[in-house]
């Protein structure tokens, strides 16, 4: 006999945010893709450390190799970069960690605002955790929106 179990065993638990920026998407990509390497700590407040293991310079493949401050435990994962359009997106997913994150950038045809969406999935989920997914997905929404809102407070208050 088989069972069915009440939840999905693997599909990815996703978290998404969005938000506009009045800034050109040149600016906000300049910000979070070029130079992300340099400003990626300053919006990811839970990355008490962070390395790039291929310098600062943003391709497909560079590396880097993160801790995160998670409930009070120090979690370690490296990740790669594994898509990178200028002014478009910058995507990045887990090499030690099943995970990957997701910028995209889009503007209606004036040059302002800029539209950011953020996404996170969280590409597997251990068996014991299935039961918790719905609780595991908020969190992961609210630190989309965490994440949006940094972003966007951190260029507002940008000089340039």
């Amino acid at each position: 006999m088989h069972t069915k179990l009440p939840f999905d065993t693997t599909k990815p638990v996703v978290g998404e945010a969005s938000i506009e920026i009045n800034k050109s998407i040149e600016q906000v990509f300049d910000f979070i893709g070029e130079n992300f390497f340099d400003n990626y700590q300053k919006w990811a407040l839970e990355v008490v450390d962070f390395e790039p293991l291929n310098g600062k310079q943003v391709f497909v493949g560079a590396r880097a190799k993160q801790v995160r401050m998670e409930n009070g435990v120090e979690v370690e994962s490296v990740f790669e970069i594994i898509d990178f359009k200028p002014s478009i997106k910058i995507i990045f997913q887990g090499v030690t960690a099943p995970y990957k994150q997701c910028f995209l950038l889009e503007t209606s045809i004036k040059e302002n605002p800029t539209r950011l969406t953020f996404r996170f999935e969280l590409l597997e989920l251990e068996f014991f955790m299935r039961p918790f997914q719905k609780l595991i997905r908020i969190a992961i929404e609210d630190g989309a929106e965490n994440t949006v809102e940094n972003i966007k407070n951190l260029l507002i208050n940008q000089s340039h």
